[in-house]
C-alpha cells in the first residue's frame, strides 16, 4: 500500500491519503481462478452410482410372530392377549428353538408407551430370539 503525502515544497495545505487497491484485486482474481479450476476436479474425481429410491413390499410369512401393543399397553400375540411378560417369555422360548427361527414383528400403537415395546424386546432377548422387526406405516408421499 502506498500513501501520497504531498510534495516536498512548502505548499502543504492538503494531504492526499489514497489506498492502491490494484494488488488486492489481483490477488482476489488469482484465487478465484484457482478455485474455479480445482472445484470440478474435486467433486467429480470418483465416479459413484448413487442408489435410487424404491419401495419394497415385504410379505408377512405365516411363520412370523406378530406382537401388537395397543394404546392401553396390552400385548397381543396375533389376536391372543398375553397378560404378563413371563407368559410372553415362555411362549417365545417355545418358538425360539424352531429351525429356521421365526422373526418377531412388533406393531406398536402410536399412543402406546415405549415401556410396553421395551418389555417385548426384553422378552425376545431373554427367549433367544435373534430377529426382531418393527412394523410401521410409511409417511404419505407427496407428488410435487
Amino acid at each position: 500500500m502506498a500513501m501520497n503525502v504531498g510534495s516536498s515544497s512548502g505548499d502543504e495545505d492538503e494531504i492526499v491519503s489514497t489506498i492502491n487497491t490494484t494488488p488486492l484485486v489481483d490477488v482476489m482474481l488469482v484465487l478465484l481462478i484457482i478455485f474455479l479450476i480445482t472445484i470440478p476436479v474435486v467433486t467429480t474425481s470418483i465416479p459413484v452410482q448413487l442408489p435410487k429410491e424404491r419401495n419394497e413390499v415385504r410379505e408377512t410369512k405365516p411363520e412370523n410372530i406378530v406382537l401388537s401393543v395397543d394404546t392401553r399397553d396390552r400385548i397381543y400375540w396375533n389376536d391372543l392377549y398375553i397378560p404378563t411378560t413371563a407368559a410372553l417369555i415362555d411362549r417365545l422360548k417355545k418358538v425360539s428353538v424352531l429351525t429356521p427361527q421365526p422373526e418377531v414383528q412388533i406393531r406398536g400403537d402410536g399412543g402406546a408407551k415405549y415401556e410396553a415395546v421395551g418389555r417385548i424386546i426384553y422378552a425376545c432377548q431373554r427367549a433367544g430370539i435373534s430377529k426382531v422387526g418393527f412394523i410401521t406405516e410409511p409417511p404419505p408421499r407427496s407428488n410435487g
